[in-house]
């Protein structure tokens, strides 16, 4: 079962880690370890589409990181294949610290989907930071008879395979979401994945899509304006920002629980100091009342680690979701 690591929440927290992690940063020794990081542009890829939860997240900490170290950062969208043509080109950079990589959940499911990948998931990187843990939320259009879970676990039996769901890509945690769905409500539904998330909530909201489940972040304008109904979040507590909606467990399927993270990478050799560098500013970063007052309103909870635990927790999903996705249907 997937672990949730999301309790810790406050500011004191963050601000206490973040002062920790600068004084680790502050005690490294300057020989050889990136003492004048950063000196140039640093590049953020994001392995998916503009407006993914994921792009949000990796805008909201860029903008920040280039005020905090005086140099500027760009982000960078490079989508496909599941997020894994934008992690081949992080994998393949100069371990320098110019070059890093926002992923989500399905970074770590990616392997079970495709045979040959030019990179080794848990091998090739080196975890900076979660950037933030947020619910997904299971959706329908405004206009579908489906009111409920209930009503959609219904629908599923009485059709098998009739009902379609979107995802943001195949192994994307939007992907790994809905199977794991599927699996726990024993329904027959058909996969159909687009590049990002943008793409699926058109489609769903149109109508020519059953459902979804998609990050709150990225789905909450399409639910305020009606033209998306929620029905349940993935996570054992209900979101922030969607307080009436309940959780997938509350809606009739007891035990259910999907933790969609979204954290920062660097090439494996990336020098301690410099990887230590960027763990304290990130943390730091999501300590600002502003920011956190932000993440609260997109349904988004910080999620602080050093980052060994972050390295230790990438490699306990790598396992439990790659089995996921191993029994899925081809």
């Amino acid at each position: 079962m997937i672990k949730n690591l999301l309790a810790m929440k406050s500011a004191a927290i963050f601000a206490t880690a973040a002062l920790a992690s600068a004084t680790l940063w502050a005690q490294a020794p300057a020989s050889g370890t990136g003492a004048d990081y950063p000196s140039k542009v640093i590049k953020i890829i994001v392995p998916f589409t503009a407006g993914s939860a994921t792009d949000i997240m990796a805008r909201i900490v860029g903008e920040r990181l280039s005020a905090s170290v005086g140099q500027a950062v760009v982000v960078e969208n490079r989508p496909g294949a599941g997020g894994t043509l934008g992690a081949a080109q992080v994998a393949k950079s100069e371990p320098d610290g110019y070059t890093l990589l926002v992923v989500s959940t399905g970074h770590v499911v990616n392997p079970a989907l495709y045979g040959n990948l030019p990179y080794d998931t848990v091998g090739d990187f080196a975890g900076v930071s979660p950037l933030a843990a947020l619910p997904n939320v299971l959706v329908v259009g405004a206009g579908s008879p489906i009111k409920s879970v209930a009503d959609l676990i219904a629908q599923a039996k009485a059709k098998p395979g009739q009902l379609n769901y979107a995802s943001a890509g195949v192994g994307s945690a939007t992907h790994v979401n809905a199977e794991k769905f599927r699996a726990v409500a024993d329904i027959a539904v058909t996969h159909i994945p687009f590049k990002g998330t943008p793409e699926t909530i058109v489609e769903v909201s149109s109508g020519r899509v059953d459902f979804m489940f998609t990050p709150v972040l990225a789905s909450i304008p399409s639910i305020r304006d009606n033209r998306m109904r929620a029905l349940a979040v993935s996570t054992s507590k209900r979101s922030t920002a969607l307080p009436e909606v309940p959780t997938v467990a509350e809606a009739g399927v007891p035990g259910f629980v999907f933790d969609f993270w979204i954290g920062l990478l660097a090439p494996a050799k990336t020098p301690r100091a410099i990887v230590n560098r960027l763990n304290g500013e990130v943390r730091k970063i999501m300590a600002q009342p502003e920011v956190l007052e932000r993440m609260v309103k997109l349904g988004a909870e910080p999620m602080p680690m050093t980052p060994e635990r972050f390295d230790a927790y990438i490699k306990e999903e790598f396992t439990t979701l790659g089995a996921i996705m191993k029994a899925a249907p081809k």
